[in-house]
């Protein structure tokens, strides 16, 4: 689909746009003596919220499709195996588990 270096990037475009299109549903734009005008059945501010919502639903979903999520915790940032070799979460007062043999 996308380069792994471009998906944030790409990420970041569809949060923008999701940003925009909630800004752009609200009908601040209408003057309070326009008449109405039905679109696809509904006052054409309702068919406008409407299609907004059905594209951030979709905008949401490719923004989804594009988070890295690491399989395991290990991959995690800022888990132990991120920290490098010789990192311990043990503290320093306790005894190490003793291994059965």
């Amino acid at each position: 689909m996308t380069s792994p270096s471009n998906r944030p990037r790409l990420r970041r475009i569809c949060l923008g746009l999701i940003g925009m299109l909630y800004v752009f549903s609200v009908p601040w734009y209408r003057e309070a003596t326009e008449p109405l005008t039905l679109r696809l059945g509904m006052p054409d501010w309702v068919a406008v919220a409407v299609v907004c919502y059905v594209a951030v639903a979709i905008l949401n979903a490719v923004a989804w499709i594009l988070t890295e999520i690491p399989d395991s915790p290990d991959d995690a940032i800022g888990s132990d195996a991120s920290r490098g070799p010789g990192y311990s979460n043990a503290r320093s007062d306790e005894k190490p588990s003793e291994v059965s043999r």
